[in-house]
């Protein structure tokens, strides 16, 4: 069992360490009042046996408060307050800011939660240490100047959790859907220099990698770009070939000419699209990652004609070459990270023998193999939000746009601005604030009555939070982040000017997270939330965080919403505070992590179809962003279930993936699922073939939250990946 330090560092569990302490503070109290050495010895034995029940790394603070509680229980009163009189003198000495000492152990590679806390860095690298250590001293500075002190409390008991506190202190926002089309057409301007109109394909392709990279280098969050604004420049591209190889008609026939320029052209879009597959995942930006971007690919968004047939054959190229992958350090093919793609499905193509269908089954190959695309059902989405768009990253939607209809303008002063047509390229998220919902289950004691007052209360916490978000971004000049504010990608707006115009009415959103709705559940009906016991109660919270953003929307004209929170790090963060405040309770806190939003707990077994059938109500009460998925074993040779579930998808729910296993073993070359295994009460990545358990040598990609994970987990959501069971 590990033990991790103030610093974050991990050392050997020695429980002769728990001894020397409560003997220190025995001798520090009368005779009468004093332990035996078989008592001393029995308390010592009942710590150990709490913190190996814990099934996890404990940190030294939790060992202190079971030492107090178990002296407390056995009687010896002065000698736990002695203990506790000696923990808080130490405390006090401890003069030196403690962010030093994390950034310390950072730098030194000796902080396990930090080394695990996102699962797309290397936190070995220059670059991501870097960005690490200037997070820890924007937790220190939010924590210390700009958040209030019930809120800083709530967050660090995990009864909320306030995203992203690393770059606070900073005046920027979390997610964003890029507006391409109009820095492709209109020009745009990075680092000083002034970009035009491409006039071929594979230069928009190469422009839009430099974009991407700016724009991640300027927000915290993820980001999307439609390939039907690259569309455009395949037609640029095949009238420059004309131009270039006109003098061709004089030695060959109109249709030899005709298929030598689409030969061109057609090369001209695999050169694109290797440009944006190999840039992506080799561009690192000043957050020390790959940027996590999303290509959204609807083929109902080219008008019809040439434009669509030229964006058919962007999306055709774009899966095959996804297909075959990227190379790792030793030439094996192997899947990457990102882009993350969505493919939408719509009656053009989802149907066997419609006029795309034969993308969709590409799509299907592709999902088998690497995982993406997601799928975004545009007859379900067209029901519950009127429009079809992505959404930002891995699962933030921007709400209906409102405020075309209202005739507020062009208010972003966008190049491509259309009055009539609703507007969401250019649209972005101010941040997110999450409730634990198992929290507030447990803090009720079961009680219905009191789970509603604590439910406000702790509501009002968000939204104080959520608010202290909005009021960080307004007053932000444009010259913050010139590339999003006055070169087009969200908008152009003049030097100086402030965003403020952009943080109302709708053009952005705001979102209020919630994590742990099963757990939730579970403690309060006892039946899981796919239990007819249980989901009535379930419907009836989502209700309530529909009921109080639409409320807090009303009163400060702010678009908030309510975002299925895909936590990575933070599902291993709430369960530990769970287990610290109210200790291990069978169902509820006795795993390392808590459930993502709404979802069928991992372990729960049921089919994909009636998974998908379940949540997609669940996705209906999510209206600031959710995703579905179903876990399925190697499908590759079972296509035709892949389409099974993609139709269903179309049918029955808004958007969804199907999460499969692509790893690899550079000791042995393996190639199928690198396992799971247990050494010491924590959770290891094992190749079953050879054994190998060096993780630099190891190529391993899950679903983690909706985006791909390829750097390891931590412990808690490691545990996660280790229980899901299959679907399919």
């Amino acid at each position: 069992m590990k033990v991790i330090k103030r610093n974050g560092s991990e050392i050997e569990f020695d429980p002769s360490k728990i001894s020397q302490a409560i003997r220190k503070a025995n001798t520090e109290v009368s005779d009468k009042d004093q332990i035996n050495e078989i008592k001393l010895a029995l308390i010592t034995s009942e710590v150990t046996e709490k913190c190996r029940d814990l099934n996890r790394a404990v940190n030294v603070e939790e060992i202190q408060e079971i030492v107090e509680t178990e002296l407390m229980t056995a009687g010896a009163f002065e000698v736990a307050k002695r203990y506790i009189r000696y923990r808080y003198d130490h405390n006090l000495k401890r003069t030196r800011n403690t962010t030093d000492d994390v950034i310390l152990a950072l730098i030194e590679q000796n902080n396990e939660e930090i080394k695990q806390e996102n699962s797309n860095k290397n936190p070995t690298i220059a670059s991501t240490q870097r960005d690490y250590m200037a997070g820890e001293v924007s937790k220190d500075l939010t924590a210390r100047v700009f958040l209030p002190e019930d809120i800083v409390q709530a967050h660090n008991e995990g009864l909320i959790h306030f995203h992203d506190a690393d770059y606070f202190a900073q005046h920027i926002h979390n997610c964003d859907l890029v507006n391409l089309e109009d820095m492709l057409e209109n020009g745009t301007v990075i680092s000083g220099t002034l970009i035009e109109r491409p006039h071929t394909f594979s230069t928009a392709c190469n422009i839009a990698t430099q974009i991407i990279a700016q724009v991640a280098s300027s927000q915290y969050g993820g980001q999307s770009i439609s390939l039907a604004h690259l569309a455009p420049f395949v037609q640029a591209s095949r009238e420059k070939f004309r131009t270039d190889y006109g003098q061709l008609l004089s030695y060959m026939s109109l249709d030899q000419y005709y298929d030598f320029i689409e030969t061109l052209v057609y090369k001209d879009i695999v050169k694109g699209v290797q440009t944006i597959q190999y840039q992506v995942v080799t561009l690192m930006t000043t957050n020390g990652q790959a940027p996590f971007i999303t290509v959204y690919m609807n083929i109902n968004e080219a008008p019809e004609g040439q434009e669509r047939e030229d964006l058919a054959a962007i999306i055709e190229e774009t899966l095959k070459q996804r297909i075959q992958g990227v190379k790792n350090e030793v030439g094996v093919w192997i899947t990457p990270a990102f882009p993350k793609l969505i493919y939408v499905l719509d009656e053009n193509n989802v149907r066997p023998g419609s006029e795309y269908g034969y993308l969709t089954e590409l799509a299907a190959k592709c999902t088998a193999k690497r995982m993406v695309p997601d799928y975004i059902s545009a007859k379900i989405m067209r029901e519950l939000k009127g429009d079809v768009y992505t959404c930002m990253g891995c699962r933030s939607f921007l709400t209906p746009d409102r405020f075309t209809d209202a005739g507020v303008g062009n208010i972003a002063n966008a190049g491509n601005y259309e009055p009539e047509v609703h507007k969401y390229y250019g649209r972005f998220n101010q941040g997110v604030v999450t409730i634990n919902l198992v929290d507030v289950a447990l803090s009720s004691g079961g009680d219905k009555e009191k789970f509603w007052e604590i439910l406000d209360e702790r509501l009002d916490l968000c939204y104080r939070a959520l608010m202290i978000r909005h009021e960080r971004l307004e007053g932000t000049p444009s010259d913050v982040a010139p590339i999003l504010w006055q070169y087009g990608a969200l908008a152009r707006l003049k030097k100086g000017e402030k965003i403020d115009k952009l943080l109302h009415g709708g053009y952005s959103t705001i979102s209020l997270g919630y994590a742990g709705l099963y757990e939730c559940t579970r403690y309060m009906t006892g039946a899981s939330h796919t239990d007819p016991e249980g989901t009535p109660f379930a419907i009836e919270v989502m209700e309530a965080l529909n009921k109080a953003t639409a409320a807090w929307k009303a009163k400060e004209d702010v678009d908030f919403s309510l975002y299925g929170t895909p936590l990575e790090s933070t599902t291993y963060k709430f369960a530990k505070c769970l287990q610290r405040r109210f200790g291990v309770i069978e169902g509820v806190t006795d795993k390392n992590y808590i459930t993502n939003s709404y979802h069928v707990h991992v372990t729960e077994p049921i089919d994909a179809f009636s998974k998908l059938d379940f949540e997609a109500q669940f996705q209906k009460l999510s209206p600031g962003g959710a995703i579905s998925y179903v876990e399925v074993p190697n499908m590759q040779n079972n296509i035709e279930a892949v389409l099974a579930v993609i139709g269903h998808i179309y049918d029955n729910i808004m958007y969804a993936e199907l999460n499969t296993k692509s790893d690899y073993c550079q000791v042995c070359g393996y190639d199928g699922e690198i396992q799971i295994v247990e050494e010491d009460g924590k959770l290891i990545w094992e190749c079953p073939n050879c054994g190998n358990r060096d993780q630099s040598k190891l190529n391993i990609a899950r679903r983690t939250c909706g985006y791909i994970g390829s750097q390891f987990w931590n412990q808690g959501r490691t545990q996660e990946i280790k229980d899901r069971v299959l679907h399919l």
